[in-house]
């Protein structure tokens, strides 16, 4: 009997991670996943998993988790912090921390690094920065291990709780939009953020970066994106033009707010630096070969999908995200 190929995962237990490990274990592979925390979820109810506990900052258990592995997915990461200290610890030093040991420890695996396409554009924000940087360590650090790096676009589906913000904003009768030119935003699900990299796992050039998006990869305007959600809901608001200054203030008091409470914000000054630099589509040329892997979930599918989860989230008691 064939025994089953190991892919070692970080950030399983994240809400792109989640995806990533369903959808491995459903392609027959066998599952190590690093975790801090007992990863009970729905969506892996059922799998059988090899917990290895540990963190990113602690080598012996990054060890135990890439020994034996054909592919290390690095997933992990800090999508919000109170700080570019808290950033640079965990999406930099740990991503360079990790590659490092997958280069002493598991010389012959591939290695699957998921970055972010603000990436892209390091100067825009501390966690751009940081995702920036977070690539370039491990790319040292592996020296001849195989390695792509995958930046997907806005990910969004079910199990995406930081995104019901945006079901907040659209349930509003009246909801802001920037002036023109409005920000072109290219979106990816999680299933199909998750299928790419499973593809990726087992073939892809060497030294790549991909960005993965949906099949519009041009980008949807902030009102497209907010009149979607709308329709998905069955009620769309009156969008009104906001001049930036607005988002500026809404981002500095939602600091102050993070500041007082001693927790990150999200939707803080970086957040709304990346959002207003305007040009978040993807370059086709950036994408996958379609041999490889193609979207599969249109945005109006997707969000159809997602915002009846966020619905039900608002009425239904969820196991707390991990996050």
């Amino acid at each position: 009997m064939t025994t089953a190929p190991v892919a070692a995962v970080t950030g399983g237990t994240g809400f792109l991670g989640r995806y990533i490990v369903a959808a491995l274990a459903g392609a027959g592979w066998k599952v190590r996943l690093l975790t801090r925390r007992d990863p009970a979820h729905p969506l892996l109810d059922g799998l059988p998993l090899e917990l290895v506990p540990g963190a990113l900052d602690d080598p012996a258990s990054l060890s135990r988790l890439v020994r034996g592995a054909a592919v290390v997915i690095h997933a992990a990461g800090l999508v919000k912090a109170r700080s570019r200290e808290e950033f640079m610890a965990v999406n930099r030093d740990g991503s360079g921390r990790l590659a490092g040991i997958v280069a002493r420890d598991a010389p012959q695996a591939r290695f699957i690094l998921v970055s972010s396409q603000a990436a892209r554009s390091p100067g825009l924000s501390p966690y751009a920065e940081s995702k920036r940087a977070g690539e370039t360590a491990a790319i040292a650090a592996l020296g001849d291990v195989p390695c792509t790096v995958l930046r997907p676009c806005v990910i969004y589906g079910p199990w995406d709780y930081e995104g019901q913000v945006l079901l907040r904003v659209a349930q509003r009768r009246i909801a802001p939009v920037t002036t023109l030119p409005e920000p072109q935003i290219a979106m990816i699900h999680a299933r199909d953020a998750a299928a790419a990299v499973v593809s990726l796992s087992r073939a892809g050039p060497s030294g790549a970066v991909f960005e993965l998006s949906d099949e519009q990869p041009e980008g949807y305007a902030w009102s497209t994106l907010l009149r979607a959600i709308g329709t998905a809901q069955g009620r769309v608001p009156h969008l009104v033009p906001m001049p930036d200054r607005i988002f500026w203030a809404s981002a500095a008091a939602s600091d102050l707010m993070a500041a007082i409470s001693g927790r990150a914000a999200l939707f803080g000054r970086g957040k709304i630096s990346e959002i207003l630099s305007r040009d978040w589509s993807s370059d086709p040329a950036r994408q996958p070969p379609a041999a490889l892997w193609t979207p599969q979930i249109g945005l109006a599918g997707g969000l159809k999908e997602t915002v009846a989860w966020w619905r039900q989230a608002g009425t239904t008691k969820f196991p707390p995200d991990p996050r």
